[in-house]
């Protein structure tokens, strides 16, 4: 019997990935072939559930393998989503990583084409005039000289097309996008990471309390966004060094009043590049859709230590739109992608 089949049978009997078999596992399914038998193995992992220490062995892996970006900066954050998210936004995260950089903190954003979204954020990015597929020169070029890159997954880890493909036609996420935001090839020693189950949220921890960071959050809205939301309450963990703490916040926290999360809503690249560029133009200054950029590149400040609390981060994050600034890093990215 093949390793995948094995697989199966385990998930079928209720059991985890052994970490022993972790890296056998991940080989037979980066080199399968067979769409079907692929399409089998993540469904029976849907049933069965993905557990902490799987997500820890294969991320462990996987940032052993791939290939490195070098930063100069000893304080930058990576902005990410899981994906999967049942309310399908605009590209929350890659505004608020031009947010986090308009305001003097380097930003090493890692993600991919979308697989669960309806955009993902190289989908969004190629439509803001940023070339996403850049090579590790590149974007610890634009890291290092402009404090921020984007860095693509396919071009950082041995994945497979395959595999990429049978994830796309799943229609539910998998164990990949829980470990691709814990594999950032920056090693970011900050990390704001949004999990669209809140199950989730102590299992992603506790493996990157394993992996190791700085301070990092991992996220859940409750109205299901992978982002921090407007419209309630946030789950939040907190990882610093090995230890652990959850708490949840509120609009309140940010000085903001609860919005609804209809506006927010997108189907396309295009559209949610649209929403972006007006955001930065300044076309949505006051509004719950700027507001949704603001809170979470506000995060992304206290746990960068460039804002003492959310509040102040919210000011930060306010100015860092209504001076320019968030525009002018995207379009030194656009121009530097291409070079």
């Amino acid at each position: 019997m093949s390793i995948l089949n094995e697989t199966i049978q385990t998930f079928r009997g209720g059991r985890d990935i052994e970490a022993l078999d972790a890296e056998a596992v991940l080989d037979a399914l980066i080199g399968e072939s067979d769409e079907l038998l692929l399409a089998e193995v993540f469904r029976a992992w849907n049933d069965k559930g993905i557990g902490e220490d799987e997500i820890y062995s294969i991320a462990k892996i996987m940032r052993e393998r791939c290939t490195r970006v070098n930063s100069r900066h000893k304080t930058f954050i990576d902005i990410v989503g899981t994906g999967g998210s049942k309310v399908k936004t605009f590209n929350v995260s890659t505004a608020a990583a031009f947010v986090v950089a308009g305001a003097r903190v380097a930003v090493a954003k890692h993600g991919n084409k979308a697989a669960t979204s309806s955009t993902g954020s190289a989908d969004v990015l190629l439509e803001l005039g940023v070339e996403p597929a850049v090579d590790a020169e590149t974007a610890e070029r634009c890291l290092n000289e402009i404090g921020i890159c984007f860095m693509f997954a396919p071009n950082f880890h041995r994945l497979s097309p395959t595999l990429g493909k049978v994830r796309r036609g799943l229609g539910f996420p998998t164990i990949f996008n829980c470990v691709g935001p814990l594999c950032n090839p920056a090693s970011a020693p900050h990390q704001l990471i949004g999990v669209w189950d809140k199950t989730l949220v102590p299992k992603m921890a506790a493996a990157l309390a394993r992996l190791g960071t700085g301070k990092s959050w991992i996220v859940h809205g409750h109205d299901g966004l992978d982002e921090i939301s407007l419209s309630g309450q946030t789950l939040v963990a907190e990882v610093s060094g090995s230890s652990i703490r959850e708490f949840i916040i509120e609009p309140e926290d940010f000085g903001e009043k609860p919005q609804p999360i209809d506006s927010f809503k997108t189907d396309s690249p295009v559209e949610s590049a649209a929403i972006i560029k007006r955001i930065f133009a300044g076309e949505h200054r006051f509004d719950a859709i700027q507001s949704l950029v603001l809170i979470n590149a506000a995060a992304a400040f206290c746990l960068t230590g460039r804002a003492d609390d959310l509040q102040e981060g919210m000011k930060i994050a306010f100015d860092s739109i209504s001076n320019g600034h968030a525009l002018k890093k995207l379009n030194d990215l656009a121009e530097a992608s291409k070079k």
